[in-house]
């Protein structure tokens, strides 16, 4: 990014509205309110500071900084999650470049590199707390939903962009609720481009033709395991929760034996007829 060099960087940084989609100004909206109800707010992003800035600046606007407590770029996640502070130190940032390693973080502001662990310590002293509850969000199994719940045991929601690809049923208890109540349902927009694969078929099940002439049978995938596994809930985007009240509380993957219950705003069509009778694969 620094050098220009690619063919990427230079066309993103010449022509962002042609690669990148500005927030919703619902969730500008719902991150202000989380700041001003007291929570602490973190971006981690495994992107350089000064791409970071671009993204930011053109997403969220100029003044992207004061929606964040803490940034920190060039996190290499998963690692940020698995390392020890020996192993991947936090680094202060001048000019975008990294400066002498960290020994502890002692304040909100942005930094570079370093592991959850001395984050996690940061948290206790904003807080005040011994146990501070960390909900983080990502669209990364491998980068950010798994190792967050793995290694650091935080809460974890997973934007999962194929539940904008599936039919989406509202449950009948969820259309019951007043509408102050109710988040974005991305299942009402008139179009989307997300499509099932017509060589792969849906991301969460697998049909698996039956011997001579048995049935077929419908199992859930590796991908769908690991979301009910390490999610502790999946949405198709921020946008669907934005307008929900900030005490809303969700159903969680955990709270039943149903692998489908942690869906927001619901289960993904696939996984919803004769759900009993699917099976883990």
């Amino acid at each position: 990014f620094l050098e220009d060099s690619g063919t990427y960087f230079p066309a993103v940084k010449n022509h962002p509205d042609k690669y990148l989609q500005r927030c919703p100004e619902s969730v500008k909206k719902w991150l202000k309110q989380l700041k001003s109800a007291g929570k602490i707010l973190l971006l981690i992003t495994s992107s350089h500071s000064d791409y970071c800035r671009l993204l930011c600046e053109h997403i969220l606007g100029d003044d992207f900084e004061e929606y964040f407590d803490v940034v920190i770029t060039n996190a290499l996640k998963p690692g940020f999650f698995s390392h020890t502070p020996n192993q991947r130190p936090f680094r202060t940032l001048e000019n975008d470049e990294e400066q002498e390693a960290l020994l502890s973080l002692d304040k909100p502001g942005w930094y570079s590199q370093g592991n959850a662990i001395q984050l996690y310590e940061l948290l206790k002293k904003m807080t005040g707390k011994l146990d501070p509850k960390v909900v983080y969000f990502g669209d990364s199994m491998h980068s950010d939903i798994f190792p967050a719940c793995h290694y650091s045991n935080w809460e974890t929601v997973f934007i999962l962009e194929e539940l904008l690809g599936d039919e989406v049923m509202v449950p009948a208890e969820t259309e019951a609720e007043p509408l102050e109540k109710k988040g974005k349902y991305e299942g009402d927009q008139p179009k989307t481009p997300y499509f099932i694969s017509k060589q792969w078929g849906s991301f969460f099940v697998d049909r698996l033709p039956g011997l001579e002439n048995a049935e077929e049978t419908v199992v859930r995938t590796w991908s769908c395991k690991c979301i009910s596994t390490y999610s502790t809930i999946a949405i198709p985007s921020l946008e669907a929760i934005a307008d929900l009240p900030l005490d809303y509380r969700f159903t969680r993957f955990s709270s039943n034996s149903s692998a489908t219950a942690g869906y927001y705003p619901s289960p993904p069509g696939a996984l919803l007829p004769n759900e009993e009778s699917v099976t883990m694969k």
